[in-house]
């Protein structure tokens, strides 16, 4: 009987313990959504040209899911160059593939690449920055069709959480005048990732 109401007390703090986790993840993802409709809406700071503001109707989101919170295996590359990064416009930007994170969606397992900019990380405050662009079998109809981005800061271990409801799109998705970096062919899923920014 006592060992019942042991194990009935364990899985009564693991399920707090996991409500608690949920409720911080919804917290920073609403955060983000909210930073994100701030930065296009705030005259100062949105990026949207005179004939683009007065086309816009707003930033959309798909429901948040935690199934699009995956913990993923992180695996730094080694050796690898610089290369030219295709945009959306004339322009390239050069980058290197730092690493690549696998993760499992729906019982698959799927390898995306993980990209360090060149320019960025010789900025102070960007030093660490990373990001992952990718296309999904939502692109070009639920979402954007040149891709979406999710940023990342370099792992201190050989794991890293991968949140896909922080998932956003470019400036070009919005608006013209910019070069914003073309997904490369190694990353795209083919599964649909309804988390995070849609059409």
């Amino acid at each position: 009987m006592k060992r019942i109401i042991f194990l009935i007390g364990i899985l009564f703090i693991v399920n707090i313990v996991l409500a608690q986790k949920d409720t911080a993840l919804i917290n920073e993802i609403n955060r983000f959504q909210k930073e994100l409709i701030q930065e296009y809406t705030n005259a100062g700071t949105s990026p949207l040209s005179r004939e683009a503001k007065k086309e816009f109707k707003g930033i959309h989101f798909f429901p948040v899911s935690m199934q699009y919170v995956v913990t993923a295996k992180f695996t730094r590359t080694a050796n690898e160059k610089i290369f030219e990064m295709p945009t959306s416009g004339k322009e390239t930007k050069q980058y290197v593939k730092y690493g690549e994170v696998t993760f499992t969606i729906k019982d698959k397992e799927y390898t995306l690449g993980v990209y360090q900019s060149i320019s960025l990380a010789s900025q102070r405050q960007y030093r660490d920055y990373l990001f992952i662009p990718f296309r999904d079998a939502t692109s070009g109809k639920e979402t954007y069709g040149g891709g979406r981005y999710i940023d990342l800061t370099i792992p201190q271990t050989n794991t890293v959480v991968i949140n896909f409801n922080k998932a956003y799109q470019p400036y070009c998705a919005y608006t013209e005048g910019y070069n914003c970096p073309i997904p490369p062919r190694e990353n795209y899923v083919p599964v649909k990732i309804e988390a995070g920014v849609k059409y």
